[in-house]
């Protein structure tokens, strides 16, 4: 585990995360499920930096709202018993899906924060998402020479069509603007360039925070993970003011002064046959982006995988007693044969009226999943949950999940979370998989990672 550096941290660094993809960064951290202020305040007692899930992505609008006014709420009265003062990340998408502004203003609220500055910073290294002259960008390998990468605003990807959380602008301040419905306009919006992080000193850059006006947001351009080690720098060495960074989950890193580590090996994964017995590892596909459909056929070509498909339409029909009890008793039956398991959800989108609509669907999806998980009869060897609301949902609700440990990364941007002794698998190693995070064969490589090795 690596130590904070007090000298980065001023405050006790509390991690707000929309959905468990976001510990995709970091080792030896804590991940809270829940929030009571007796909770809250036990761990910012004993903890420098810590992760509270809410997985407020999968929640409407209204929901969203209430967990994070709720969070503030409780996290101010948490810090004033604990005696610590918190610096708080709303970690959201680095692809920019998700409920802001509202969640940021209401936590703002629930900490009495109306002073509270906003940085909008959704770099994120290891996924190929960048800020340039306020233009966010997603990277992805070019079609004709895989080893180079070919960069698209965001505003012309399959993230902003989102049935939930569409948008039309790459630009960041433009963006802002939309997102707030012109509370916040674009010309309001400050921007730190590359040439402000590259070129400049950091006693400028630190002089230039100073002289922000309570309840700014700014935007922070990076393509580099040193480009946002130079922000943290200046913002360490700033005056203290409220900030609620809505971040993705590089900046989360490199605030805390977390360093990389090495990737996590196989052998550091897989439980003992003491442990769980001979059953074959379970593979949770709830996430439905391209990348992740690409990634499922490779999994399901993978010798040794058995491949059951959670059919969303009859899923939607028939409800639990029908479709499920059928998924549910292959499953267990496949596991205890010996065999990996890939459980996946048909790639036929169900789309509602309104965005709100689509995402009860969705909703509806997952919580299917969590039952078969929930029922299930064998303990698997290990368990990959492929998508961000997948991953939440069975941490919370199919395990029980109160308190994990990020263990680090099994590839970049993807963690590796060991179960609390509360939860249904004690101990277990939990693969959080973001739905468009990886390779072509990245999923089937996380399989092959987390078998066994036998003689």
């Amino acid at each position: 585990m690596s130590e904070v550096p007090s000298r980065s941290l001023k405050r006790i660094l509390v991690v707000l995360d929309d959905d468990p993809t976001g510990t995709q960064t970091v080792h030896g951290v804590p991940v809270l499920t829940v929030w009571s202020v007796e909770i809250l305040a036990r761990e910012l007692a004993t903890s420098p930096v810590f992760f509270v899930l809410t997985n407020s992505r999968a929640l409407n609008k209204k929901a969203a709202i209430e967990v994070a006014n709720t969070i503030g709420t409780n996290l101010r009265a948490a810090a004033s018993k604990a005696g610590v003062e918190v610096e708080v990340i709303s970690r959201g998408d680095s692809t920019l899906r998700g409920h802001y502004p509202a969640e940021v203003d209401a936590l703002a609220d629930g900490l009495g924060w109306s002073d509270a500055s906003i940085s909008i910073i959704p770099y994120f290294g290891p996924g190929d998402r960048i800020t340039r002259n306020d233009v966010h960008f997603v990277g992805s390998p070019d079609a004709q020479d895989p080893t180079r990468i070919h960069y698209t605003p965001v505003g012309k990807t399959e993230f902003a069509r989102d049935a939930t959380f569409g948008f039309t602008h790459s630009n960041l301040r433009q963006w802002i603007e939309e997102k707030t419905a012109g509370r916040v306009a674009s010309d309001s919006v400050v921007s730190v360039s590359l040439e402000d992080l590259r070129d400049r000193s950091i006693g400028d850059l630190t002089t230039r925070l100073n002289r922000l006006e309570k309840a700014t947001t700014l935007v922070v351009n990076a393509t580099q993970d040193s480009d946002l080690s130079t922000f943290c720098e200046a913002l360490a060495q700033s005056e203290t003011r409220h900030w609620i960074h809505r971040t993705a989950a590089s900046f989360v890193a490199i605030r805390a002064g977390i360093k990389p580590s090495a990737l996590l090996r196989g052998s550091d994964l897989v439980r003992s046959d003491e442990q769980v017995g001979a059953g074959g590892g379970l593979v949770v596909v709830g996430s439905h982006v391209a990348k992740t459909t690409e990634q499922l056929e490779q999994a399901l070509a993978l010798p040794g995988v058995v491949g059951i498909e959670l059919e969303v339409e009859r899923l939607l029909e028939e409800g639990q007693n029908g479709h499920l009890l059928e998924v549910g008793s292959q499953v267990s039956t496949a596991l205890s044969l010996g065999s990996d398991v890939v459980l996946f959800t048909s790639r036929k989108v169900q789309m509602g009226v309104t965005g709100e609509d689509s995402l009860d669907l969705s909703i509806r999806v997952s919580e299917g999943l969590c039952s078969v998980v929930a029922d299930l009869v064998s303990v698997p060897r290990f368990l990959i949950a492929k998508g961000g609301i997948t991953s939440s949902d069975l941490a919370t609700k199919a395990l029980g999940v109160r308190r994990a440990m990020v263990l680090g990364q099994l590839q970049p941007g993807v963690a590796v979370w060991e179960l609390g002794e509360e939860s249904r698998f004690p101990g277990m190693s939990y693969v959080v998989y973001p739905g468009n995070v990886g390779s072509r064969d990245g999923l089937a490589d996380a399989i092959l990672r987390c078998r066994p090795t036998r003689a």
